[in-house]
């Protein structure tokens, strides 16, 4: 329960496990009113029993574009509003660039990036409408930090946070924010559930060896904990562009900025040669020219 005077109306992408089950079951439970959307239903056909009022299922597969505008219809004309955009829907390609096939690259994109893309477009012209509008983007800490063998899910993570960091300046003059997710690790059935495998190569042994090991000293995140970070950053007047959550997602990304940094500093001199170098060689063209 929420000190709001009203509540909140989600529309949740994904909404069958994971971070898009728990966030869905957390905003009800404050009153709010959510759009419970996944590919099967039945999975999900639970939440609006339990709350007839205030949950509405429909089918939202975000590859299929005539799910997507119905599913936005259906909440509207339940609800009479969208507040909350929740682009959650995803999953993870764990392969090497060689290994990958050309048909699981395409779908890793369709989904994490082109899905998302298009939930969004769809959402966009209510948010305008009202005037006001919350569009949460789940990206990864992997959208800003890479590891072998996720480069093509890492594509797909990069793609949302160009897009995502394009959307909020444009579409700040109308009230709609923008808000991308960084989550770390959480105990979540992701890596089993959401995430297909290629056809391995046993020259990147040593890279799934490194994957293992890494997943093994990093912390995993409380879904509950990285929930109540989500649900506090949509009550907020100014909410940030990027929220990293989870216990390893800040330290992660901080690392890695910093490290970009340090290098292109370290580089800088090469350009700034070259510049140089390129002034004085039109220096020494002009005054042949008047010579």
């Amino acid at each position: 329960m929420t000190n709001r005077k009203s509540s909140l109306v989600w529309l949740i992408t994904g909404s069958s496990t994971g971070f898009g089950r728990a966030l869905a079951e957390a905003a009800l439970a404050q009153d709010d009113h959510v759009i419970v959307t996944a590919r099967d239903i039945s999975k999900i056909q639970d939440l609006e029993h339990q709350y007839p009022q205030t949950a509405k299922v429909v089918r939202l597969d975000v590859t299929d574009q005539a799910t997507i505008q119905s599913a936005v219809q259906i909440g509207l004309a339940a609800f009479n509003r969208i507040d909350v955009l929740v682009n959650n829907a995803g999953y993870g390609l764990m392969g090497a660039v060689e290994e990958v096939s050309d048909e699981q690259i395409r779908n890793q994109l369709e989904t994490n990036f082109f899905g998302l893309l298009n939930v969004t477009r769809a959402i966009i012209p209510t948010f305008k409408k009202q005037a006001t509008g919350h569009i949460l983007n789940l990206s990864s800490a992997g959208g800003r930090v890479t590891l072998p063998m996720l480069g093509l899910y890492h594509a797909s993570k990069f793609a949302v946070e160009g897009l995502s960091e394009t959307l909020a300046q444009e579409l700040k003059p109308f009230g709609i924010k923008v808000t991308i997710i960084e989550p770390g690790g959480f105990e979540t059935d992701f890596v089993n559930r959401s995430m297909v495998t290629a056809v391995q190569m046993p020259e990147y042994a040593p890279f799934r060896e490194q994957m293992a090991a890494f997943s093994l000293e990093h912390p995993q995140g409380h879904v509950p904990t990285g929930v109540q970070a989500i649900l506090k950053v949509v009550e907020l007047p100014d909410p940030p562009l990027h929220l990293a959550i989870g216990p390893s997602a800040l330290p992660m990304i901080i690392q890695k900025l910093s490290s970009d940094i340090e290098e292109y500093q370290r580089f800088e001199d090469i350009w700034q040669d070259s510049t140089a170098n390129a002034s004085e060689a039109s220096k020494q063209s002009n005054l042949a020219q008047k010579v």
